[in-house]
């Protein structure tokens, strides 16, 4: 599928999430199939652009392209000098937040609160794509089914937001209200999809090659953008490719594999975010890693009091050479769960 002038690998997506899809991330998830990714979301705010946070979101140091950035504001003039600022610093592609749930955002009317504004959010959109076209630069959107179940209005949001002028439409099958509780539901993006001529991407609840091709089926969407499932799994992507070219599951990947990618992944986090904030915000990354295999819990618990680069991966890599010792491969997600209470049991 093509976002304007660029053709993408495969319909298989990185989802934007603050604080995860870091460029190292980005670049991660690409190796291992992506056909797209989009950074976590950069302020409109132009006193906080030359901020250390904002300049690490926007930095695509060696990022293969397209390279999409996600911006999130309330005022259409600075959603539009936002985006031509992130153009100038290499954006390819220019996403709107009309996603993101978090009450930080939504206190300040930006992100899905937009959905509450009709009129607003369309003033963003239109002066977001002219500050874009004039550039050859595509804007795309990101938004939920609504605000809340009394108030699902993505079917006529996306209308407008195509007749303005956006070239991609991605839904969260969730409203604001429910954050990222209960169930996605898939008949908005249907809904949604049926209502447009531009690609349609379904998001929510996509954690499996076998939910991928079931959500495909029933939305008819052109492609899933997968998040919180690719943290700690990066190798997901290749994975439903894989499953959606064959119809056979791919084979667990090596734990040796593993344990290279994520140090591959922890040096680039370092050289990004230098030691001191590297060491600590890589913690995360291998708590999502580590989590479902035996032992992984407490080993996060040790590598969560390390504080320099070179024991953080010291005791991964003695992590992961222990777990090969036992297996090859990692196991399967139904026997993770069994390995798991087995060891619980012994304790």
């Amino acid at each position: 599928m093509n976002i304007g002038p660029y053709c993408l690998p495969n319909r298989y997506f990185v989802a934007p999430m603050a604080g995860v899809t870091d460029r190292p991330f980005r670049q991660l998830c690409k190796r291992l199939g992506a056909g797209y990714a989009v950074s976590e979301m950069v302020t409109s705010r132009p006193d906080l652009w030359d901020s250390l946070k904002t300049s690490r979101r926007a930095n695509h140091e060696g990022e293969p392209g397209p390279i999409a950035v996600q911006i999130a504001g309330t005022e259409p003039q600075m959603m539009a000098d936002a985006a031509r600022y992130n153009i100038d610093h290499g954006a390819q592609i220019i996403d709107i937040n009309m996603g993101c749930p978090a009450k930080k955002v939504c206190n300040q009317w930006a992100g899905s609160a937009l959905m509450q504004d009709e009129t607003l959010a369309l003033q963003i959109v239109s002066a977001t794509v002219q500050a874009c076209v004039p550039l050859g630069v595509p804007v795309t959107l990101k938004m939920r089914t609504g605000w809340c179940q009394s108030e699902k209005n993505a079917v006529q949001l996306a209308r407008a937001a195509q007749a303005a002028g956006v070239q991609m439409v991605t839904v969260h099958g969730r409203t604001r209200e429910q954050g990222y509780k209960g169930s996605a539901e898939y008949d908005t993006i249907a809904a949604v999809k049926a209502a447009l001529q531009i690609p349609v991407v379904a998001n929510g609840d996509i954690n499996s090659p076998e939910k991928a091709r079931a959500v495909l089926a029933a939305t008819g969407a052109d492609a899933v953008m997968i998040g919180r499932a690719a943290q700690g799994r990066p190798w997901i992507f290749r994975e439903i490719a894989h499953f959606m070219a064959t119809g056979e599951q791919l084979a667990q990947p090596l734990v040796a594999e593993v344990k290279q990618l994520l140090l591959a992944h922890l040096q680039d986090h370092y050289h990004l975010y230098g030691e001191f904030a590297g060491v600590r915000t890589a913690r995360k990354h291998i708590g999502w890693y580590v989590r479902d295999l035996p032992g992984g819990e407490a080993f996060r618990a040790h590598m969560n009091t390390l504080v320099d680069c070179q024991m953080q991966t010291a005791a991964v890599a003695d992590f992961f050479d222990a777990l090969n010792a036992r297996m090859d491969r990692l196991p399967t997600r139904a026997a993770q769960g069994n390995l798991n209470n087995k060891m619980e049991t012994v304790q």
